[in-house]
């Protein structure tokens, strides 16, 4: 199990030409049917997989299949893969195309998962700051999950994983013009769904100056 405002220029800044030379080692060894090596390459990059997966379904159990299942269909496809070209947008982009097409399924069933499910245990010494929080996060989720599934996987490619428009155009076969458009749909309506969080965070902000 796998746990887990202006007007934006089109040009983005460039991904890393190339992958970490480790990396490349082992997926060289992995295409040669050294499992261990590919599984260090799952561990490196499970939770960020996850993350992705977690984020577009919403629901702990599908994302955990979904991370599975890319990283199995990232295997069979490894003699495919370009091994001059980084290995963590790739994996993601797998990911994402299972999200998506789970969320597009008719079977399909959305739902949130209880408070403070996957919440870290907190380290800190400041109870306050660790309640804000917790609570931005919540509060973050749930705006997420009032997002049409399609809007919610631009959104996730491009602001969290920072993929750029032709990626995220690529990864979903979608065109560059409808990527823009339902990416600056989702941040409106994220915007609007965060506002009286935003509002009430400052207000307290304001009394503990």
């Amino acid at each position: 199990m796998y746990s887990s405002e202006g007007r934006e220029s089109v040009q983005v800044s460039a991904r890393p030409a190339s992958p970490d030379p480790i990396e490349a080692d082992l997926i060289k060894k992995a295409r040669g049917g050294n499992l261990f090596a590919f599984e260090e390459m799952v561990k490196r990059y499970q939770r960020r997989v996850y993350a992705v997966a977690r984020r577009i379904v919403q629901r702990h159990d599908v994302a955990d299949d979904v991370t599975q299942e890319a990283f199995l269909r990232g295997y069979q496809a490894l003699g495919s893969f370009d091994v001059d070209r980084p290995f963590g947008p790739w994996i993601c982009r797998i990911a994402a195309n299972l999200a998506v097409n789970h969320v597009r399924s008719p079977q399909a069933r959305e739902q949130e998962l209880p408070e403070g499910h996957q919440e870290m245990p907190s380290t800190s010494s400041d109870p306050l700051r660790d309640l804000l929080e917790n609570e931005a996060q919540r509060v973050l989720r749930q705006a997420l999950a009032q997002l049409p599934p399609d809007q919610r996987a631009v959104l996730v490619l491009r602001v969290m994983e920072d993929f750029s428009y032709r990626e995220i155009a690529d990864t979903l076969q979608l065109e560059m013009g409808t990527v823009m458009s339902r990416l600056a749909r989702a941040r409106e309506k994220l915007r609007i769904a965060l506002q009286p969080y935003l509002g009430a965070a400052a207000r307290r902000a304001g009394a503990e100056a």
